[in-house]
């Protein structure tokens, strides 16, 4: 993704740093050496960052501003359920409109506002990657199962929001990159309870490796696209 030119003076961003795979892209990439700094952004960070707060948003994008260029910008947020809030529906008779609601605003609302936020941060010249972490399961083509109805109608908006801002993003810096990548199923918090026995399960670690490799290989043809962790595009 970066040649000599653009590696001095630059930033890594890790939103949902102390997540499984958010923690694990911060050990990557400091690891590879390959930007002056990382940055990982939480709710439990200084400064915090709350998805549900644009004010948060606005004030991480700030700080990361005065710290220097941002060059690789990674969404590592997301909600599949939470206890005693929100569940994964099997069936329109569970779906709830407050459940749904808090859904969207983590999974869709909340990433549409760090792209307005943190998509200005990337420099108008040279290659620079916003990524975004979807789901597979926000596909509507390869929608075969259905359940998980917040879940998946939650990403699908995530999709459509990538494409739409890659395609003002190429108007004011052409070399970058916006897209949604599935990081395929990992053993973290979020896909723990569903678990199965016969599913390529990752280690947060390896899905980090998998999708940094991914975004090494991503090019300015690519701002817009739905990839998988082995650089795959995904059906919309």
């Amino acid at each position: 993704m970066q040649n000599d030119s653009t590696r001095m003076n630059t930033l890594a961003i890790v939103i949902g740093a102390t997540g499984g795979i958010g923690n694990a892209l911060m050990h990557a990439l400091r690891q590879s050496g390959r930007y002056d700094d990382v940055i990982g952004l939480s709710r439990s960070g200084t400064p915090p960052l709350e998805l549900t707060s644009e004010a948060s948003i606005k004030a991480s994008a700030a700080f990361v501003a005065e710290q220097g260029t941002p060059r690789l910008i990674v969404d590592a947020t997301g909600v599949l359920q939470a206890a005693g809030s929100l569940k994964a529906e099997k069936s329109w008779r569970e779906l709830d409109a407050e459940q749904m609601a808090q859904a969207f605003a983590v999974n869709a609302i909340g990433p549409a506002l760090l792209m307005k936020h943190f998509l200005p941060l990337l420099p108008r010249d040279g290659n620079a990657v916003f990524a975004t972490l979807s789901a597979r399961v926000g596909s509507i083509g390869d929608n075969r199962l259905g359940g998980w109805y917040s879940y998946r109608a939650s990403k699908a908006a995530l999709n459509q929001l990538v494409r739409t801002a890659a395609i003002e993003l190429r108007r004011r810096s052409p070399n970058a990159v916006c897209v949604a990548l599935h990081p395929g199923t990992v053993d973290t918090g979020l896909s723990s309870s569903f678990a199965k026995t016969g599913l390529d399960v990752q280690s947060p670690d390896l899905a980090a490796e998998h999708l940094l490799e991914v975004i090494a290989k991503l090019t300015a043809d690519d701002s817009g696209g739905f990839f998988d962790y082995s650089g795959a595009k995904v059906p919309w």
